[in-house]
């Protein structure tokens, strides 16, 4: 796709992205090791069939992965992480196809994805681990998925103002490096740096996000927090998944970034009939 298309792309999706309707992403992991699902899509041709079914369950975006971020995980280069996401990259990311995000912290990585396609730069760790992520993002002209991660865990400090302050920090950079306030898009970070309480506390302070007027992605899916609290594996991890991410639209999210597709396009079409209801 050429960077005409992939604009008209990106653009599309911006328009999207101010209406009212809750996107969904759907998580496309082609990596050996992560925590939910890998192993299962890491060839190219179980990649692209993953999916075309998740864009006949209703996914609106399409996230693909190549290095895992689960606590533990191992490291894999830049050119490792590129020859697992290329092959699925180039044949998805079509003018008739879902938009595709790629989700990495390395910039060079960011930077292929785009030229071959992608027009969503997923970092976890919000521009702050690679010094040339900012740069690339404003290079390419993609939308960046900006995450709150600290680093490093505190379970002492005041989660709002720290919050305030990481996002404050993040639109200076962008504004520094030429990247469009209308081109971010902010994630409130579970489990990236904090503490089983944090988890919760950022969801239920997502209004600090959605108060910068940027459209706001929650990734919760299958995570550990929820899988503490109810007792349940991995793989029996929808309910909880459910209520967060139905709770997270209530307070404003406009992105559900999901593994199971179908069951939250059923739920958020439910609540878009009840809302117009009359």
């Amino acid at each position: 796709m050429d960077k005409a298309a992939r604009n008209r792309v990106r653009d599309e999706l911006l328009h999207r992205l101010a209406g009212p309707k809750v996107l969904i992403m759907g998580i496309l992991n082609v990596t050996p090791d992560s925590f939910s699902d890998g192993g299962r899509h890491d060839g190219a041709a179980a990649a692209i069939a993953h999916a075309a079914q998740m864009k006949a369950e209703g996914a609106d975006i399409v996230d693909v992965g190549g290095e895992s971020t689960r606590p533990g995980a191992e490291l894999v280069s830049a050119d490792e992480e590129w020859a697992r996401v290329s092959a699925a990259i180039e044949a998805l990311a079509t003018e008739d196809g879902l938009p595709v995000s790629i989700d990495t912290y390395k910039a060079s990585v960011a930077r292929r994805a785009a030229e071959a396609g992608a027009v969503i730069i997923n970092d976890v760790w919000g521009m702050t681990l690679d010094a040339d992520m900012a740069e690339a993002v404003a290079a390419t002209g993609a939308l960046v998925v900006i995450t709150y991660n600290r680093g490093e865990t505190d379970a002492g400090i005041d989660l709002r103002a720290d919050m305030q302050g990481f996002f404050a920090r993040s639109f200076e950079m962008a504004a520094r490096h030429g990247i469009p306030r209308e081109h971010i898009l902010l994630d409130p970070g579970v489990g990236f740096s904090k503490t089983y309480e944090q988890n919760f506390g950022v969801l239920a302070h997502l209004d600090v996000l959605c108060e910068t007027g940027c459209p706001v992605l929650v990734g919760v899916s299958r995570k550990s927090f929820i899988g503490r609290l109810s007792g349940h594996p991995v793989d029996q991890r929808l309910i909880g998944t459910l209520a967060a991410n139905l709770d997270s639209v209530q307070r404003g999210a406009s992105v559900l970034r999901v593994h199971d597709v179908a069951p939250h396009r059923e739920a958020l079409d439910m609540i878009e009939a009840i809302g117009k209801a009359r």
